[in-house]
């Protein structure tokens, strides 16, 4: 099933096999077979749990297979990125992906279970990118109110609950990050944060690169960086999402791409949410051997 194909639907969240799948979107049972898939030492997966800088990745990825040419990549069909990395649980695109040629790239928000093994044999690659789970439960928040595929908030205050409670697409935050986090040796594993892509893009793209055996000149990755900056994505349709349909998104009602900044839950939490949110961060993550640097007064 494409995006743009997609016609009305019941979306709900169905539970299954400890995460939560997306009805219309998905079907479990070919969900189910993304484990048993035969993996290429060239296959890339950029996994992200929601609202942590997939759209932004993909865009990057692309733009290294082509050296940076921004036109090589708009004239492929006038694509959306999702068409060109495409999301390996969605309906279809697991049976695509067993015939694509190399390099096959897919990005998912799955969780570490519903993928091959051969993974953590050290075939083929994975990219994972994280977030500060309060910045992903702002942009999470605003993305409910215009995508049709989601149920619409109540309030800050319930949606800020849910999340907490796992009660979402994508599940527990904490539960995605420590998973796939706890194999990473076990694979060819890049974990970088959105937080480091903001604060030194140059050299994020530079390591991403070098993760993928890239060999870009100076100035072909110089032209990555440039049209991988938020202001430029926002200008390419192919990037923001803007060409994703009416059914499935409202874009009359916010924009997929909305700030990429780091920090914007200051202006939304109150003490009390933030205070029970350090307290569940704590909580998940004290014993955990993982720490972030989650915004620029932290680098100083």
């Amino acid at each position: 099933m494409d995006l743009n194909d997609a016609k009305t639907h019941n979306y709900e969240l169905v539970p299954h096999k400890g995460f939560t799948l997306i009805n219309g979107i998905h079907d479990p049972d070919d969900v189910d077979q993304i484990y048993n898939l035969e993996i290429r030492d060239s296959d890339v997966f950029v996994v992200t749990y929601p609202k942590s800088g997939t759209i932004w990745m993909q865009q990057i990825m692309l733009l290294l297979e082509a050296k940076g040419d921004m036109t090589a990549i708009s004239s492929i069909n006038n694509c959306c990125n999702d068409e060109l990395i495409p999301w390996i649980e969605l309906k279809g695109k697991r049976q695509a992906f067993i015939t694509a040629p190399s390099p096959r790239l897919r990005v998912t928000h799955l969780q570490y279970h519903f993928m091959p093994p051969a993974l953590s044999q050290k075939k083929g690659k994975v990219i994972y990118v994280a977030r500060n789970p309060k910045d992903v439960l702002v942009s999470y928040f605003y993305f409910h109110k215009f995508a049709n595929i989601l149920e619409t908030p109540k309030d800050f205050n319930d949606f800020f609950e849910k999340f907490l409670r796992g009660d979402v697409f994508g599940c527990s935050w904490f539960d995605h990050v420590k998973t796939w986090y706890s194999h990473k040796d076990d694979m060819n594993m890049l974990f970088i944060t959105y937080e480091e892509m903001i604060q030194d893009l140059p050299s994020a793209v530079e390591r991403i690169s070098l993760f993928l055996g890239k060999e870009l000149t100076d100035e072909q990755l110089a032209n990555v960086v440039k049209h991988s900056t938020f202001n430029n994505m926002q200008k390419i349709p192919q990037a923001n999402y803007e060409q994703i349909p009416d059914s499935m998104l409202n874009h009359h009602q916010g924009r997929f791409m909305r700030k990429g900044t780091i920090g914007d839950w200051k202006n939304h939490f109150t003490v009390a949410q933030k205070e029970k949110f350090d307290e569940v961060l704590y909580k998940e993550m004290k014993d955990f051997p993982l720490s972030f640097i989650w915004d620029f007064r932290d680098i100083e």
